[in-house]
């Protein structure tokens, strides 16, 4: 039995089971009717009917610029589908997310719309939203940052020849572009009938934007098959070295405003446009204050508390001021392998490098001035400020700005890869709307006419 079929038996019988058990409480409850079936799980109308009802909240007064109802039911399922497919990929390699991780989450959101949980909770009920629905759609988005992250670990890279190129390319010009973009899609190994189909298709829709009858943004909500459809295909604002090679020649060709001819990728046709440009060169020297310090670590752990970790931290302390030597003392008692065997040196580091509370305490010493200890996410630190110094860190912080840019370009490439591969593998039954018929991406092929 072939995997593709055996996730079809699974989700098949799956499916089964849930509307029989449906079938069986209906004269308790509502029926709630499954919007599509992936590999093992369900999307149910309901979970469809909020999404959409977000999308239409975000767009209030705006709703000429999406498009017809069941094209935008299809856009959003895609979405909660790619969303299933990434959460039971974190899950089944090990992602986790504690209850306190979701909870502290929660609590910053609510900080940030100057909110206590509790007045957030009220505000989901107002807004017709369940808190249990909310904090599941929060655990999953944490479960995606992780998986996400422990892909750009293990699957992007950047190395100092890539770092050297792009800021030999930067060296005469600090512009930065802002692009968007909308992609008519193909599949893997796409037949001529439907390549030939996506072409015509591109072409409408560049027809419309330069015969004014739709603007860029409005026919990206409708037509575009990129994740960001919905958001008028917003790529933000990219450097050159954040830009393939061959659109990046033609971006300086061309004016804000202007949108590229039909071009062809690995993932379909796309249409590109120049919203914007700006300099975003950065002249002169940057000069920080540098801080040179040792340390002594004790960490807090299952066989050491936060109480018992501070009372050894200061015991320390006390030894240093007794007139013990800060060297021995570390190596002796330091849980920081790292720098035990140099006698606790931390070298030069920028105040914030090893956070706040750490930056903040060795800011406010003298130097040779041993600090009380400091508690951190490591444990508590008895530090000591050998001296401070100010640097020129243009070059530095230039080098870190490209090498995350670079790397931040490579990971959305290999992400939308690895998201393009999960969709085709997986087992996909819609149950509803124009999807029905089968188990691939919704690919609408009807042109775009005038009035849409």
């Amino acid at each position: 039995m072939n995997n593709r079929f055996a996730r079809a038996l699974t989700a098949g019988v799956l499916a089964t089971g849930l509307l029989i058990g449906v079938a069986q409480a209906q004269e308790l409850q509502p029926i709630d009717r499954i919007a599509a079936v992936v590999d093992e799980d369900v999307i149910l109308k309901t979970e469809l009917d909020r999404a959409v009802a977000n999308i239409l909240g975000q767009y209030a007064g705006r709703s000429e610029q999406l498009p017809p109802r069941d094209v935008l039911e299809r856009q959003v399922l895609e979405r909660l589908i790619l969303l299933k497919l990434q959460v039971a990929q974190a899950q089944g390699t090990g992602v986790r997310v504690t209850d306190q991780e979701i909870e502290q989450a929660i609590a910053g959101i609510a900080q940030s719309n100057r909110l206590s949980v509790d007045q957030l909770r009220q505000q989901l009920a107002r807004d017709g939203s369940s808190y249990a629905d909310f904090r599941n759609s929060i655990r999953d988005e944490l479960l995606v940052q992780r998986l996400r992250q422990r892909f750009a670990q293990t699957r992007v890279s950047v190395s100092d020849a890539e770092i050297d190129a792009a800021l030999a390319a930067q060296a005469n010009t600090g512009t930065q572009y802002h692009l968007a973009h909308i992609l008519i899609a193909l599949p893997e190994g796409a037949t001529a009938e439907q390549i030939a189909t996506a072409q015509k298709k591109v072409d409408g829709v560049k027809a419309l934007i330069d015969k004014g009858e739709m603007d860029f943004n409005a026919a990206a909500v409708r037509y575009s098959d990129s994740p960001n459809a919905l958001e008028g295909g917003d790529l933000g604002w990219r450097s050159v070295d954040e830009i393939p090679a061959a659109f990046a020649d033609m971006m300086k060709a061309m004016k804000a405003g202007q949108v590229t001819a039909p071009l062809r990728g690995p993932s379909g046709f796309q249409l590109l446009k120049l919203v914007e440009v700006r300099d975003a060169s950065q002249s002169g020297p940057q000069m920080v204050t540098q801080y040179h310090a040792r340390h002594i670590l004790v960490r807090v752990n299952d066989q050491t508390t936060e109480a018992q970790a501070k009372a050894k931290a200061e015991t320390l302390r006390a030894r240093i001021a007794g007139g013990a030597k800060f060297e021995d003392v570390v190596k002796e008692s330091s849980e920081d392998l790292g720098t035990q065997s140099k006698g606790g040196d931390l070298g030069w580091f920028m105040r914030d490098e090893f956070g706040p509370e750490f930056g903040g305490a060795v800011a406010a010493l003298a130097d040779n001035e041993v600090s009380q200890p400091i508690h951190t996410t490591a444990g508590y630190h008895v530090v000591q400020r050998l001296g401070t110094r100010e640097s020129d860190v243009s070059n530095q912080s230039k080098r870190a700005q490209v090498q995350e840019t670079i790397g931040r370009r490579k990971l959305e490439e290999e992400w939308n890869r690895f998201l393009r591969e999960k969709r085709s593998e997986a087992y996909v039954d819609f149950r509803m709307g124009k999807g029905s018929e089968g188990n691939q991406p919704g690919t609408e092929t009807t042109l775009p006419t005038k009035g849409g």
